[in-house]
């Protein structure tokens, strides 16, 4: 191991949500373990959460593994809830975050006498637009960390080109109910019968100035100016979009699922979790009490919102299934007002039901009860269900989900998408045919064969385990 003053230092910077936060810190815990100091970067806000979330004194970290802090720009809040993606992009775009992330690295290269000198950065690729000026500005080497599909990255890259055909943002309201978003997209590389309604849910817009649609125009925009872009997917998953990116970047790394090295490291001294909000584990024991794969759960993540009406109808879909059902309501889930069940419901499932505010998902979907997983189609969660082998029902929300919808349905075959307005009859026809159907169990099948490309992919000499060698060795040790 090195020694302290010569290890190499990278600063590793989230986009401030659950999902970014997770895999950052996977990947941050996998470059500690091979031999590097770690800055982690939180907002306030959010380093705040954790230690409500984690305990006092989880984020105190090791003398390798430290964490920083730096404003988001919005008003102070000590809310236990997901902040509003727009307002904190409208403020990424807005506020001075060059300025104090120049700072804090100022900061820990006039400190380098009790922590190594800063050697490179892993920001989130979505904060490119002022980590690469602040690299620039030190001369240090920057790599981009998009935590997402390549096919939604695909997706995000073309939007500047949608904006010039004038196929997005939309012309006017009428584009959302005459068939216009089903426009097949032809021309974008290593994709096929790609439609509008597909591609991340930004450009379901009508308005040119959409904080969200130029946020991420501008996000993948400078993407070539870094070292490396990693990718949290796997060569077998994603092969032709792979390689047409490929071919437009000069280094990409696809390095996942981060999970399953994390799990080859023996004994890992940070045993801190990765949630914002505090974990229920009572779930586990109610799990090992139901037969193996007879489980349906359910959770749409940390952003995802849901009306009272479609959470009924919901709740009414599970209930009528007559299935066993794990579901995570966050306290936030419904929009504006807190989630509350009819009595009638709550009544009619109690003796088959256990509902949670959150919950260890990966553990969960690693339960042997677990049977299937009703999602969102968040990157994360679509990851964590292809590592369990456990199949899905989409139902996405905003964001790169219609993307992570479309690949695992139309082109992994591990899923079946529910409409968006989520009707009781249909959610109970697709968790029984999820559960029990002849449908369900093709998709198990298959989806016990992408778990097991994801375990050689990060296995010894696998496609993943040689990509973040070479990360390593050729891009993050490499002197500027």
């Amino acid at each position: 191991m090195a020694s302290p003053s010569n290890k190499p230092h990278a600063v590793c910077l989230p986009l401030p949500a659950q999902s970014h936060i997770k895999a950052m810190l996977k990947l941050a815990k996998l470059l500690r373990h091979r031999g590097f100091h770690i800055t982690f970067v939180n907002t306030e806000f959010n380093h705040r959460r954790f230690l409500k979330s984690l305990g006092p004194n989880s984020l105190d970290g090791l003398p390798d593994f430290r964490f920083e802090t730096i404003p988001d720009g919005l008003p102070e809040s000590d809310e236990d809830a997901t902040q509003d993606s727009t307002l904190l992009c409208e403020s990424f775009r807005n506020f001075l975050l060059l300025a104090l992330f120049l700072e804090l690295l100022v900061k820990l290269i006039e400190t380098a006498s009790s922590v190594p000198p800063v050697t490179c950065i892993v920001s989130d690729g979505f904060l490119s637009m002022f980590t690469i000026t602040a690299a620039e500005e030190l001369g240090i080497p920057i790599t981009l960390f998009y935590t997402v599909a390549a096919s939604s990255f695909m997706g995000f890259k073309q939007y500047r080109t949608l904006m010039e055909k004038g196929l997005a943002p939309l012309k006017d309201e009428s584009c959302f109910t005459n068939g216009y978003l089903d426009t097949v997209i032809d021309w974008i590389p290593g994709m096929r019968d790609i439609r509008l309604r597909d591609l991340p849910a930004f450009v379901r817009n009508t308005n040119l100035d959409d904080t969200g649609f130029n946020f991420m125009m501008e996000e993948t925009d400078r993407a070539h100016e870094a070292s490396a872009v990693i990718l949290h997917t796997f060569d077998a998953l994603e092969p032709d979009v792979l390689d047409a990116l490929s071919s437009m970047l000069p280094h990409v790394y696809t390095v996942g699922p981060l999970q399953l090295h994390l799990n080859q490291i023996p004994e890992h001294p940070l045993e801190m979790g990765y949630s914002l909000w505090k974990e229920e584990t009572e779930c586990l024991e109610w799990l090992n009490t139901k037969a193996p794969n007879s489980v349906v759960y359910v959770n749409f993540g940390s952003i995802a919102v849901v009306t009272p009406e479609q959470l009924v109808e919901f709740g009414w879909g599970l209930a009528n299934s007559k299935l066993p059902f794990f579901w995570v309501v966050r306290p936030d889930l419904v929009i504006g007002e807190s989630a509350i069940l009819p009595r009638e419901f709550v009544a009619e499932t109690k003796e088959r039901s256990l509902i949670a505010g959150w919950c260890p998902q990966e553990q969960v979907l690693n339960h042997p009860s677990v049977g299937g997983f009703l999602t969102h189609s968040g990157w994360n969660s679509t990851v964590e269900s292809i590592t369990a082998g456990v199949p899905v029902l989409c139902w996405p929300f905003f964001g790169d989900q219609q993307m992570n919808c479309r690949y695992t349905c139309n082109e992994w075959g591990i899923g079946m998408e529910i409409s968006d307005d989520a009707k009781r009859e249909e959610v109970e026809k697709l968790i029984k045919e999820l559960m029990e159907g002849e449908k369900g169990k093709k998709m198990k099948k298959r989806v016990m064969e992408w778990k097991k490309l994801a375990e050689e992919a990060t296995g010894p000499h696998g496609s993943s385990s040689t990509n973040l060698d070479n990360l390593v060795n050729q891009v993050l040790l490499r002197k500027s």
